[in-house]
């Protein structure tokens, strides 16, 4: 059964696609508190205090998505040159147009000269410094390519195959902190076969997003928890991986403010932040199983709904809005976790509501998706 609702929307879906939209928008108001000027920059300790706090928990934005997408699509019941058409249609061609407008209209963020000519070059390998967020959308395509391929597969296994791939999966979530005891152990990095010639280690292929695919099949098809049992397995889940998310990133941040240094400690500090890591991914599963306890719409539902059919445009146009709206807010004063939610609350407003103009244009479809 896909669906709970007579007009085929599942209520849990749409409030935690605005939700994890809103996350998004939050973890990139919190960024210029520990990133800046190249390289990392922490103010001081209650920064750093702030920026753990909060963005450890908004790790799960982008696993949420793709779990969403997973929950709707997998098993993949059109043919798999149907669902790429329409892939093409609802993602990459927003996708293109936005990458291009982020190339060709660079002084809102640059600060500097502008080089589209370079930036329409650069484009044809990869997004561009000032629109990163779009990795999102190049990692969510290949998600996509896999949907197919992998759908033959969990229309066949057992319950039990699911749960043997997911353990395995969960155990791949560790390999980042498997690398670092390995190069402190033999002085190399690299584990299970993985050395300077193969980079396809053991659990290479089993690795990544693809768990969470599989899980949104299993949960949709094997879990139908009550709300005790659900709270009972999805609340000690938050609170293991919330830990495990953020102890290593604060512990990770020098003990002396303010922090000017390369962006290489940044690297170091978001070891535990990666989004299909350990932390994450039980962060990711527990909030999931969490919001599927929404059963019914609400009196909010018809709202959060619009919202949720504008969250792919509003994702894709949010960095427009967010750099002026970030600057004017953080030079009212405030203290920061107010800086970043009250930025970050503006931010999702006001490009809602542009995105809602365009709407109103003809083929808007082919723009915010």
């Amino acid at each position: 059964m896909r669906t709970q609702s007579t007009d085929n929307r599942v209520y849990f879906l749409d409030y935690l696609r605005v939700v994890a939209c809103f996350m998004v928008i939050l973890v990139h108001c919190i960024e210029p508190f520990y990133l800046g000027e190249g390289g990392t920059v922490i103010a001081s300790r209650s920064d750093a205090l702030w920026v753990t706090c909060i963005d450890s928990l908004l790790r799960i934005a982008v696993p949420l998505f793709v779990m969403i997408s997973s929950y709707l699509l997998v098993p993949v019941a059109d043919s798999t040159e149907h669902f790429y058409y329409r892939r093409v249609k609802r993602v990459v061609v927003p996708f293109i147009i936005f990458s291009l407008a982020y190339a060709l209209i660079p002084a809102w963020g640059s600060g500097g000269d502008i080089d589209i000519l370079g930036n329409i070059k650069s484009l044809t390998f990869n997004f561009l410094p000032l629109s990163g967020h779009l990795w999102f959308v190049y990692m969510m395509l290949g998600v996509y390519l896999i949907m197919p391929i992998i759908s033959p597969w969990l229309e066949r296994v057992s319950a039990r195959g699911e749960r043997m791939f997911i353990a395995i999966w969960i155990l791949a979530t560790a390999v980042p902190f498997i690398r670092e005891l390995g190069l402190e152990i033999r002085g190399t990095e690299g584990i299970w076969g993985e050395a300077s010639w193969n980079e396809f280690g053991t659990l290479y292929y089993i690795s990544g997003f693809i768990g969470y695919v599989v899980a949104a099949d299993y949960i949709r098809k094997y879990v139908d928890w009550g709300v005790g049992k659900t709270l009972a397995v999805a609340l000690p889940m938050l609170a293991l991986g919330y830990a495990i998310t953020a102890i290593p990133f604060y512990n990770a941040i020098p003990d002396s403010y303010p922090i000017h240094e390369s962006i290489d400690l940044a690297v170091d500090m978001e070891l535990s932040w990666s989004f299909a890591t350990l932390g994450p991914a039980l962060e990711t599963l527990a909030v999931f199983l969490l919001f599927r306890l929404i059963k019914r719409g609400g009196k909010m539902y018809g709202f959060v709904a619009h919202i949720s059919k504008r969250s792919y445009g509003i994702y894709l146009a949010h960095m427009f809005v967010l750099v002026p709206v970030f600057g004017w807010v953080n030079s009212w004063g405030m203290a920061t976790p107010l800086v970043m939610v009250v930025s970050a609350m503006l931010t999702m407003a006001i490009t809602a509501i542009v995105v809602e103009i365009v709407s109103l244009l003809p083929k808007s479809k082919y723009i915010i998706g």
